[in-house]
This record gives C-alpha cells, structure tokens and sequence, in this order.
C-alpha cells in the first residue's frame, strides 16, 4: 500500500482495462485470465519501467509552443513539416508592477507532447496525503518516492531519471521559425526572441470569466430577472466576448489544459475607444477665432447688413438691428457656458494665450474675481463690441454699410447691457 492516490490511480486504470476488455459472451475461466493479465498489466514493476519511457514524450511547460503554431512540438523531429521547441517553464517572480504577466497571476502550469501519455503526466501530477505532487516527491527523493520507483526490473535511479525527463526534455535551447519571431536590440546587438502564450493565464482568464458567467448565484439571478422576480442582489455580466479555439477537433494535440477546456478560450475586447469629437473647444489665444465659428454668427451679420442698407429708418427697423445684435450676443453668452463647462477636462495653463479679459471671463479658477470686479468686463465689452464690427465690415467686405459713430456706440450699449450675464 502507498499513497491512497497512487492506489486509486492503478484501480481507476484496472478498472477502465477491464471494462474495455471484458465481453459479456465469455466464460469464468476467460474472465479469470483476463483479470490476471490486467493484474500484471497494471503492476508497478511491469507499468512504472513503460510509463518512465513515455514520459519523456510529455513536457511541462508555462508557454507552450503549441499555442503559436500546431506544427510545432517536443520529441518527434522525423515528422514532415514538424519542428521542434525547447518547452519553456518560467519561474517569474510575483511583484507589483501593475503588469498582467507570468508570476503576477496564479495559473496552472500545462503540458504539451504525446496525448497517448497523458496518463503518465496524471500519475505524477496526483497530489499526495502532504498535499505536494508525485512529481515533487520524485523530486526531492522522499521515502514514498524511493519506495514507489524500488523495482527488480530497473533501478531506481533510472527510474527517477526518466520521469525527471518530463521537466527537462532537451538540454539545449531550440526554436523554430514557424513561431514569430522578433529582434530585439540589445547591447548594439540582436537578440532573437521567440512569442510565446502563457496557456495557464489563458485559461486562467476563462476559469474567472465562467465563474462571473455561469455560477449558480448567477443562473439564479438571470432565472429571477427573467420571471422578473425582485432581488437585492446584483450580478455581473460580460460583453464582446469573442471565443478562439485551439486545435480544432483534436485539442489534446495542443496542451493538457487545452484539452482540459475543449480547445476553447475567451478574447476579451481590445478594440480601441470610441473617441467623441469635441464639438466644444477651450480656446488657447482667442474666444471668437477659435470657439465661436462663422457658421454660428454668418446668418446674423447678413440680417443685420440687410437692415442696415435700407433707405428708410423707423421704430421697426431700429428694434430689428437691436434683436439681431441682442441674437448675437445670446449666441455669445451660450458659447461662453460651453466654453466654461470643458475648462477641468480642456484647459492647460502653461498652452493658454488668452487675454487677461478672456482668461477672467472663461476659466472657472478666476471666478471669484469675474463676480467681483468690473475692470476685467469694461474691457470684454469693448473687445467683444469691436469684434462684432470689425467681423461685420469683414464678411461683406465692399458691399458692408460705412458705420458711423453713433452706430458704434449703439453697437456698445446693447454690449454693455448684458454685462451681468457675462460675469
């Protein structure tokens, strides 16, 4: 007797034997040959010394190669477009970087190799009574181990060699040029690097994903939501999801974890942002050429320029000149809330020209001042009364009506009249 899973392995595989070969037209004394043959079949001294030459068919490995080209493997290099790949096992160091890498995730590490020794990889992954695997008792020469691998047709050491194997199968570096393949500058030289997936962090990534997805506290949420049934609780959900498979209908040929999950893994959504054009922007040296755009004051100065070059002056023109320039100043004040609303996320001290004035007037950081002064608006007023004249004389060039003084000053007190408004 050893390890109560080292038991149940050989009785799980007598059983699988016996069932395979067992027929229900045969006698007691056939039944009786076919039990002893499975009897010695499944007997450490004949299973070990085979098991030990199958595993060095099977690799451990954290990257398996695999995963960046079927074609690609350990042990079989006679096979036609078939390379070989010194299987990588990483040892990262778990640290805070902030970075999602081997070592800073728990994950499995996988195999890759011969799917026709899985089993041998089983026997030396059973976790023992001390909680520790075969293999690191294997390892580190335990009493179970050495009791375990004692046989009278190999030694012990030989033995222990050849499931040592399944850590080590090669002991050069090889890759292949079948897996991408990157120069790395270093030292004024190159170094050739070839990449690699971390298939424990894949799978690791789907392990938590079915977790958030299919746990039974979800299915009951989804089921109480369906029959719209109240819950306090909440649940998460995942979208975009996109599902990738490896090794088509043969996933075993790729890694023991592959096969473990039926070939298929999550990709989750990396497609860039959607980025919002900005319909509002921070002016960096003026207001009026850079946030207040010709589309939104062309119409006005052409009402206005109508008004103006008629022959006649009554009460009715006169009130239609000052709604169109009160229009534009309406236009003005609601530019200057946008404006204001996208200081946090738009504004840069150290890339702003604006004019004192403009600077008071915008920016929410001299509030205080904008609300107590007047200097600062005296001044806005005659630059925003000359900028409604000089834009007027501009966009109808010769055709513009020659404005006289009194216009001017007319021009400034519909201006100055919404000063509060411009605080």
């Amino acid at each position: 007797m050893f390890d109560p899973a080292i038991d149940a392995f050989f009785n799980a595989k007598k059983e699988a034997w016996l069932k395979k070969n067992i027929k229900s037209s045969m006698n007691e004394l056939e039944i009786k040959e076919k039990k002893t043959e499975c009897e010695a079949t499944f007997s450490r001294e004949a299973w070990l010394p085979k098991a030990a030459k199958r595993a060095k068919s099977r690799a451990f490995s954290t990257h398996p190669c695999k995963f960046s080209h079927p074609s690609t493997g350990i042990g079989i290099k006679n096979l036609k477009n078939y390379t070989f790949v010194t299987p990588i096992i990483c040892n990262a160091i778990k640290t805070d970087d902030g970075f999602l890498r081997t070592g800073n995730a728990p994950s499995e590490i996988d195999s890759l190799g011969d799917a026709a020794a899985l089993d041998v990889e089983s026997f030396l992954n059973l976790k023992m009574s001390d909680s520790r695997s075969l293999m690191e008792h294997i390892e580190n020469e335990t009493n179970l181990a050495k009791a375990l691998l004692t046989i009278q047709l190999d030694s012990y050491t030989l033995l222990r060699k050849r499931f040592l194997e399944i850590k080590n199968p090669s002991p050069k570096s090889e890759t292949s040029s079948k897996i991408k393949q990157v120069f790395f500058p270093v030292d004024g030289k190159y170094h050739l690097l070839s990449i690699l997936s971390n298939s424990g962090l894949i799978y690791e990534l789907k392990s938590r994903i079915d977790k958030i997805r299919f746990s039974e506290t979800t299915k009951t949420l989804k089921e109480m939501k369906r029959s719209n049934t109240f819950s306090d609780q909440v649940y998460n959900e995942l979208y975009n999801l996109t599902v990738i498979g490896y090794g088509g209908a043969q996933p075993q040929n790729i890694s023991e974890l592959n096969t473990r999950n039926r070939g298929k893994a999550y990709l989750l959504l990396s497609a860039p942002p959607t980025m919002n054009a900005r319909v509002i922007q921070f002016p960096k040296t003026n207001f009026f050429k850079e946030s207040f755009r010709y589309f939104e004051y062309r119409e006005i100065f052409d009402a206005l320029h109508r008004l103006f070059k008629t022959d006649y002056n009554n009460k009715r023109i006169r009130e239609g000149r000052d709604y169109r320039l009160q229009e534009l100043m309406d236009r003005i004040i609601d530019k200057m809330w946008a404006v204001r609303s996208v200081f946090n996320e738009q504004y840069r001290k150290d890339d702003s020209r604006l004019s004192p004035q403009q600077r008071i007037w915008l920016c929410e950081e001299f509030r205080q001042i904008r609300e107590e002064e007047d200097e600062w608006l005296e001044k806005l007023c005659n630059d925003i009364a000359g900028w409604i004249i000089r834009t007027y004389e501009r966009l109808l060039g010769k055709q513009a009506f020659k404005l006289g003084e009194p216009e001017r000053q007319h021009v400034r007190k519909i201006v100055t009249s919404n000063m509060e408004a411009l605080r």
